[in-house]
């Protein structure tokens, strides 16, 4: 696993140890991907970056596109991490590849019901597919969807 990835596992097992539900690597909007989005027990939605170094953090220019698609929005780096470069108006989860700790709660933009319904019905169907991925990787006959039966044919 790379650096980030690592920190997306801790993150995520964290999340769950609170109610929260995670998909890691979450597409909200056709080229936006977060590193994990969670769901919460009361139907919250909250972004998490993780950042493995300094540059990793100063090459990310599409972070503000994704305030827009939760109600909060966190960083998670590692305990060497220089957080004093990270935005005060975000949050801040210490992280590890086992475990993680909210240092910094991040402000709440509650998301209007609409898109609220949209992320989440997206979440389940995400969720629910990457599921059924684990368990039948090769759907229908010989990993072909809607392929005719040779006695079909001709």
């Amino acid at each position: 696993m790379q650096p980030g990835q690592r920190l997306a596992r801790g993150v995520s097992r964290y999340l769950r140890s609170m109610g929260f539900a995670a998909i890691e690597e979450f597409v909200p909007l056709r080229g936006l991907r977060v590193d994990v989005m969670a769901l919460g027990p009361k139907g919250e939605l909250w972004v998490i970056e993780c950042k493995s170094s300094r540059a990793d953090f100063q090459s990310d220019s599409k972070w503000q596109g994704y305030l827009e698609w939760c109600d909060r929005y966190f960083w998670a780096v590692d305990v060497e991490f220089p957080t004093e470069l990270l935005p005060e108006e975000t949050g801040l989860i210490l992280a590890d590849a086992y475990d993680a700790e909210v240092v910094r709660m991040a402000p709440e933009h509650k998301l209007a019901p609409a898109r609220r319904k949209k992320m989440i019905q997206k979440f389940a169907m995400d969720a629910a597919r990457r599921l059924q991925s684990l368990r039948d990787p090769r759907p229908g006959r010989d990993g072909q969807l809607f392929t005719p039966l040779a006695s079909e044919e001709g």
